[in-house]
């Protein structure tokens, strides 16, 4: 029987009976990582509690859709919508704090799930910005679905007291406290709400209570709601928003949700396609303990994932306190573009903005074009083409390498490299989608605090990758791009040699004169035949 615990407690936790009921895990975090020597390997080097910079599929503190759109406009049966589901694998009750955000990072809406232990609750995007629905109860009787909200405001006979304290992480005293805050969330959003999320998903325009006060645009404009959703473990129930605040107080560290996500478009003229993929799951290292950096001592993560929250926190121990791992910024990204069937190639792409937007903060318009620092398309006979960011002329030629926070853009947008001449219709893309470069840019905690944090003093954007492939109108897949370094690689230059970060070639490039590489071998020719 599905649960349906979005907004308040409505089931009770099983404490007693069965294996589930052995002695609670209090989670502690255990990471000690040296730091490497310089040109050598920087962060975490073991295997320790996954202390990794690492990004893989496992249960983690914060997930991310990095793409969602949504057609409010047309009929459920015919609209393109986004489903996303949130499972805990923990025995212990956790509550996810959910903020929806535009595609230029302005946090329109944030919401709260409990969850208790071994809990799973889906999302229909389309059931928010339709109908104000954050969860809707589906009862079906007589072969007859019914499916009606979550009531404003939940009795108070609907908590049991094992949940509000099931984990000794939550809150329990004060007006954060899980059973009082917990019940106050709504599962109707309001009328005004709901016009306001449809107006400025899809024109950018502050609403009158969304973003009230709010001259400058928000978002983009496109005909569905386009943007981007975190997911948070948290100690209560609130409204808060990232933040040092937010993070000193509210957020926990504790590696047990995973997630994922389906893009369903049963529009025949639109798409008539469906794919999903699992979320982007970003541990916490280490993982465990009480909100705040003085309950625990905090990460060797040379910056985080929410960095560009707590980079101005003033307090050095503040700046790395979410402790969420880095996200890569160069990728290899696959793509089928034309061909008999007419594949046809999208590339989901969430970037990290530079500024901050939320309801006192209206500034994000530096997030609608972010710029990259080099793309190169490589066709099956391993020709490349490729367009740069970076143009070593003055004065520079006006190059329109940019995307906004989060975009789904075609393979065959002017944005990329053309193809080749080769008549190849697949191949592959390389992705330095850094928009700070090796210079400039973001600086990492060393800038605050050189000695915990000596070799990261500037660092790449972070930045998450979706190929979707679809063709015919009845054939789509999701899948991740392969990160080429991950979240704690340093920055790679424009015209560096592509390849791996870090990573050194079998055997160096012939040297001049030479036809044959250090094996005896032929020089490699780029010919498509093997050496």
């Amino acid at each position: 029987m599905k649960k349906l615990l979005v907004l308040a407690m409505t089931a009770s936790l099983l404490l007693a009976g069965s294996a589930f009921a052995a002695g609670a895990r209090t989670i502690a975090p255990n990471a000690t990582f040296p730091f490497g020597a310089p040109g050598i390997g920087s962060g975490p080097a073991t295997t320790n509690n996954d202390d990794s910079c690492d990004i893989s599929v496992a249960p983690a503190a914060t997930l991310l859709l990095p793409y969602f759109e949504v057609d409010f406009k047309s009929p459920a049966t015919s609209a393109r919508t986004t489903l996303f589901t949130i499972t805990n694998t923990g025995r212990l009750p956790a509550i996810a704090h959910v903020v929806i955000w535009t595609d230029w990072s302005f946090a329109a809406l944030d919401f709260n799930i409990f969850l208790t232990g071994y809990d799973v609750q889906s999302i229909n995007l389309y059931d928010i910005f339709q109908r104000g629905v954050i969860a809707p109860i589906t009862a079906t009787t007589a072969g007859t679905t019914v499916t009606t909200p979550l009531p404003t405001g939940n009795p108070a006979n609907a908590v049991p007291a094992a949940n509000a304290t099931g984990n000794p992480n939550f809150q329990t005293v004060g007006a954060g406290a899980v059973a009082t805050a917990c019940l106050a969330q709504l599962g109707q959003l309001p009328s005004n709400y709901i016009a306001d999320l449809q107006q400025i998903f899809t024109t950018g325009v502050a609403g009158g209570t969304i973003g009230a006060g709010c001259s400058t645009r928000l978002g983009g404009t496109h005909p569905n709601a386009i943007g981007y959703i975190t997911i948070d473990v948290a100690n209560t129930c609130s409204t808060s928003l990232p933040g040092p605040s937010y993070f000193s107080t509210e957020v926990l560290f504790d590696n047990v949700l995973i997630g994922d996500y389906q893009d369903v478009n049963p529009n025949t003229t639109t798409g008539n396609y469906a794919g999903g993929n699992p979320l982007v799951h970003i541990r916490a290292v280490p993982e465990g303990g009480q909100a705040g950096a003085a309950n625990f001592p905090g990460t060797n993560l040379p910056y985080t994932f929410y960095d560009r929250y707590t980079q101005n926190a003033g307090v050095a121990a503040l700046r790395t306190i979410d402790r969420r791992q880095p996200l890569p910024n160069v990728w290899a990204a696959r793509f089928i573009q034309g061909g008999t069937t007419g594949f046809a190639t999208n590339y989901k792409i969430w970037r990290e903005g530079i500024t901050i937007g939320s309801s006192t903060q209206c500034g994000v318009t530096a997030n609608s074009a972010l710029g990259m620092t080099e793309l190169i398309r490589f066709d099956e006979h391993e020709n490349a083409t490729t367009v740069s960011g970076v143009v070593p002329v003055s004065p520079p030629p006006v190059v329109n390498l940019s995307l906004p926070e989060t975009s789904a853009t075609a393979s065959s947008a002017s944005l990329f490299p053309g193809l080749s001449s080769s008549g190849d219709v697949g191949g592959w893309m390389y992705l330095n989608l850094s928009h700070s470069g090796p210079v400039g840019g973001f600086t990492s905690p060393a800038a605050i605090n050189p000695v915990a944090h000596p070799n990261f003093i500037t660092r790449g954007s972070q930045n998450w990758v979706i190929i979707s492939l679809f063709a015919e109108g009845r054939y789509s897949v999701d899948f991740d791009a392969a990160w080429l370094g991950n979240g704690c690689s340093a920055p790679v230059a424009a015209g560096a040699t592509v390849g791996p970060v870090g990573g050194v070639p079998v055997c160096p490039v012939p040297a001049v004169g030479l036809t044959t590489n250090c094996t005896g071998n032929p020089a490699y020719t780029g010919t498509n035949v093997t050496p």
